[in-house]
């Protein structure tokens, strides 16, 4: 079986996973004239890079005749690395790096979401490139020094004693290795903190004005000299290192908040969205549903997986919190969404599907997703950000009850289907039934809510249709229960209405003959 094989079946699984099903396949559409995409990066030549040791030299020689090769010094190292496997990846992310998995001295001809080294298999990682301290101590991960070189960081202020101008000596290396051309006049030989504002607009909230993109990471560089930060809630953002010269910026879905948003080709654990060159003081951009979508539907994602997490606050709604290290997967060829906690060892550990993945098992467990949003139908903010709260509000009683208890909840969704050749929910009967009840009363009431505070109006009716009854919890939220009493009810013995009922009414003996009444209406 190939890893193409066990990604078919885990996207099978998702299908089944959810309310819905497959309807289409997650192909990302460009225009042959666009010079941006969602696809592979396109290289073109490469460019001397003018941070190496040697050219810094050169440049400080140029300036300082009189003065020594030896006073400009290698500061940090560029390396590329192959890691072999899950562990060795996080090896290195765990040492500090900043990997990225394209070259940066050579020139980019379509910008992307990712890049795979040609010369290695498709199954196999592609090279992770990063820029490490000279003293930086390589674990046991093949890797390739590629070049020496020499970043300072010296502020005017801070010169050293003999008058030495660092800044000088960087823009002389620009142009000695024939990049003169990305300097910036207009900084007039002053390097500057690049900031900007990322905003995204909700036509139907915020009276239609643009509001931040909250806790994302924005990344620039030039050649090997990178910088990162994360915007703040309100979209602004400042980079902690200075520049000259115009800079390749990108939206990193790596939330501040602990989650990432993911599924490239590759199956990096977070999607990079390409926003273009921009000078060194900065970039700014606001996204709007006339956007590019795929980027559209990042960022709405990202705010609102932002905007639930920080509504579990004590001084909110009082909820447990997603697990850390979530990964959310957009999948463009479905409208179903799911919380399958595949990353935080769901499912693959099943018999149902590890005996059929096998060593595979291990390989999805890793790139595979906590939560999938099917975004095939959704045309507006509000249909995702109902979606990302139905999909949270499992993730939340999922951190509350376990993962031997969602493998029965997956177990359940994964029989249904199987067994109705379509239907995720079933029709309540079968063992394990009440996992799936209870689960999706939480999740629709919760979505509604939420759905409800943000964009006002009616209560909306989502899933009432089904067997299950998430009115019980509106009915009882009408009288005075909270979202915080519900999943503090919802532990991990409670595994079907009659146990949650029977909770509820010992949590609340005043109001006993009222939850009877609920639960035997709606049951």
């Amino acid at each position: 079986m190939s890893r193409l094989m066990g990604l078919l079946f885990l996207y099978a699984m998702l299908a089944a996973c959810s309310k819905d099903a497959v309807t289409g396949n997650d192909a990302v559409r460009t225009g042959p004239e666009e010079t941006m995409s969602h696809g592979m990066i396109v290289l073109g030549d490469r460019l001397e890079n003018p941070y190496t040791t040697e050219n810094m030299q050169e440049a400080y020689m140029a300036l300082y005749p009189t003065k020594s090769r030896s006073d400009v010094k290698t500061s940090h190292l560029y390396v590329r690395f192959l890691p072999a496997d899950e562990e060795e990846f996080d090896i290195l992310t765990d040492s500090g790096l900043d990997l990225v998995d394209y070259p940066v001295d050579y020139e980019i001809l379509v910008d992307g979401d990712y890049y795979h080294d040609p010369s290695v298999g498709e199954d196999s990682y592609t090279w992770q490139y990063a820029v490490a301290p000279a003293d930086y101590e390589f674990p046991d991960v093949r890797y390739e020094i590629l070049d020496e070189c020499h970043i300072t960081e010296t502020d005017p202020v801070s010169r050293s004693a003999d008058g030495i101008d660092w800044e000088a000596v960087e823009m002389e290396a620009f142009r000695l290795t024939g990049n003169g051309d990305m300097l910036q006049p207009q900084t007039k030989g002053s390097k500057v903190y690049p900031s900007g504002r990322i905003t995204i607009v909700d036509d139907q909230a915020n009276g239609g004005k643009p509001f931040g993109l909250a806790g994302v990471r924005v990344r620039c560089n030039t050649f090997v000299k990178f910088s990162n930060t994360y915007t703040d809630r309100d979209g602004y953002y400042t980079m902690p290192r200075k520049f000259s010269a115009n800079l390749k910026y990108r939206l990193v879905f790596k939330n501040e908040k602990g989650f990432a948003i993911g599924f490239n080709l590759i199956l990096q654990p977070a999607s990079a969205s390409a926003l273009g060159k921009g000078p060194a003081e900065g970039l700014s951009a606001t996204i709007t549903k006339n956007s590019d979508r795929t980027l559209f539907l990042r960022s709405v994602v990202n705010n609102a997986a932002y905007d639930y997490i920080s509504r579990c606050s004590v001084d909110d709604m009082n909820l447990t919190l997603p697990p850390d290290d979530l990964r959310i997967w957009l999948l463009s060829g479905m409208d179903a969404s799911s919380a399958v906690l595949i990353h935080h060892k769901v499912g693959v550990s099943h018999s149902l599907v590890a005996g059929f993945l096998g060593y595979f098992a291990s390989l999805i467990s890793f790139f595979a997703p906590d939560v999938t949003i099917g975004t095939s139908d959704m045309q507006t903010y509000g249909d995702v950000y109902r979606a990302v709260c139905h999909e949270l509000a499992h993730c939340s009683h999922f951190a509350q009850v376990g993962t031997d208890y969602w493998n029965r909840y997956v177990e359940y969704i994964l029989r249904s289907y199987l067994k109705s050749g379509g239907s995720a929910y079933g029709d309540g009967s079968g063992e394990y039934a009440g996992y799936c009840e209870v689960g999706e009363m939480w999740a629709y009431y919760l979505e509604s809510v939420m759905y409800q505070e943000r964009y006002g109006g009616p209560m909306p009716q989502f899933g009432t249709g089904y067997w299950f009854s998430p009115q019980i919890f509106r009915y009882l939220d009408d009288r005075g229960f909270s979202r915080t009493d519900f999943l503090s009810a919802m532990q991990s013995d409670v595994t079907g209405t009659d146990v949650l009922q029977n909770r509820l009414m010992s949590m609340s003996p005043d109001r006993s003959e009222m939850i009877s009444q609920v639960f035997a209406r709606y049951k």
